[in-house]
């Protein structure tokens, strides 16, 4: 925001910027737009429509306001809510071809390019160590930076998250320097690691720009038709640039319309019923889960982790668990630098807690441990056995696993992908039954 108001002093603007640590800040945007008003003798005022229901819902109710769409996004809201109604399922895939149709990417005539719309089936290899991997473009902190550091360390000491080192993009400049380094370096083997996790590789060919393309300082048909530009030259795979373009105008701009669209009731949906409060290792990283412990620890070093992390080892956990969705969104939208509730709270309810009753998902998106095992090597240095079933080595993942399937048995009957599991269950003898419930409640129990 600094560097933001300082560009456009020297665009010849007039700018009026409050900094947090001014004395007269009323901490409410609200509050200030008063103050601006009173201070430059203005009546009406002119904002872009935010990101959150709550602000929104504020600024609606402030005298003389004239609302602007939000331009950083390509699918309009009211469009969306009268596709949706019409239909009696919602996929995010139906909507994902409509976009590439509306915005012409990776199209062939009427077709997709490659004869299929989805290429996710070649996107989920293992990664190996190594594999030579480019580190995403690193900034450092220039003196309007250091000093928001500062501020942050005089004023929030005590909160969760390394301060430093600092090494995202604070211009617009720098985000399009890092986002061309990704094209250059990561994205000709985005595609094909997308789901890996290593301990070693926090980042593998992922592009971490979606904080400055949330935040605005990236435009998404720009960045979609630059990747698009990067296959057509022949320097990198089609399922890498339509795995990038689906994630950019398929599941950013879906979740985005399903906010909107559901909101303000959506935040406080239980379709499953869970209340566990978020156990304490989501904060400290202390527990002898490989996994979690790599994941919690990396997104308190870097306020990143990517999309397979949150849902399959933080998010999935939580949901084995019967954690409380509500607790864990709050924890997702506090800690990554990424997170904008219009986008981290339908991931996280609908996607993956499975919190609206499948809304959003076709399924609860559960698995054992063998999952992670197989996208990860974080299980070799685990204090479980991924390959236990049960015992006291067992992985907590496979214990909770059945534990889940049991619970929630009759609505996973009914859900054709989840069926399956429903009816492995019913097939164990009732002993073996006792064993695994019992001894994930005994894990649960510690929590």
């Amino acid at each position: 925001m600094r560097h933001f108001a300082e560009e456009l002093r020297t665009a010849g603007w007039t700018v009026d910027y409050v900094k947090l640590d001014d004395p007269a800040n009323t901490g409410a945007l609200t509050g200030e737009v008063a103050r601006a008003k009173q201070r430059h003798g203005l009546d009406h005022v002119v904002a872009t429509e935010p990101g959150e229901w709550r602000l929104l819902e504020a600024m609606r109710g402030w005298p003389n306001i004239t609302l602007r769409d939000d331009d950083r996004f390509l699918a309009d809201r009211e469009r969306f809510t009268e596709w949706a109604e019409g239909r009696t399922m919602l996929r995010m895939e139906h909507f994902y071809r409509l976009m590439r149709r509306k915005t012409g990417l990776l199209m062939d005539g009427d077709d997709p390019a490659g004869g299929k719309w989805n290429l996710d089936a070649e996107n989920r290899a293992k990664a190996s160590p190594d594999l030579l991997m480019p580190s995403p473009l690193h900034f450092a902190p220039d003196a309007i930076t250091q000093e928001v550091l500062e501020l942050v360390a005089a004023r929030f000491p005590d909160h969760f998250g390394d301060l430093e080192p600092f090494w995202f993009a604070t211009t617009r400049a720098e985000a399009e320097a890092a986002f061309a380094h990704f094209l250059r370096h990561a994205l000709p083997q985005f595609g094909t690691y997308q789901d890996a996790m290593l301990t070693s590789e926090k980042f593998l060919y992922h592009a971490v720009v979606s904080p400055y393309l949330n935040v605005g300082l990236l435009d998404p048909l720009e960045m979609c038709r630059a990747v698009e530009a990067e296959w057509q030259a022949g320097r990198v795979p089609l399922n890498s640039a339509e795995g990038f373009i689906r994630q950019i105008i398929g599941w950013r701009e879906y979740v985005r319309a399903i906010y909107w669209w559901k909101m303000p009731d959506y935040a406080q949906v239980n379709a499953l019923d869970a209340h566990r409060p978020l156990p304490s290792f989501y904060w400290s990283a202390e527990t002898d889960m490989a996994c979690v412990r790599a994941c919690v620890t990396q997104t308190k070093e870097e306020a990143y982790a990517h999309h397979i992390q949150r849902l399959m080892v933080t998010g999935n956990f939580a949901l084995l668990a019967g954690v409380d969705p509500h607790a864990l969104h709050e924890w997702y939208l506090a800690v990554y630098a990424d997170a904008y509730e219009w986008v981290e709270l339908p991931n996280t309810i609908g996607m993956s807690q499975f919190a609206d009753g499948g809304l959003l998902a076709s399924k609860p998106y559960v698995a054992s441990g063998a999952y992670i095992d197989r996208m990860s090597d974080y299980c070799g240095s685990c204090h479980y056995s991924v390959k236990a079933k049960e015992g006291p080595k067992a992985c907590p993942f496979n214990l909770l696993f059945w534990d889940f399937v049991a619970r929630h048995k009759d609505r996973l009957a009914r859900n054709p992908r989840m069926a399956q599991m429903v009816r492995t269950w019913d097939k164990f003898d009732a002993a073996k039954q006792e064993t695994l419930r019992r001894e994930a409640g005994a894990f649960l129990d510690t929590l």
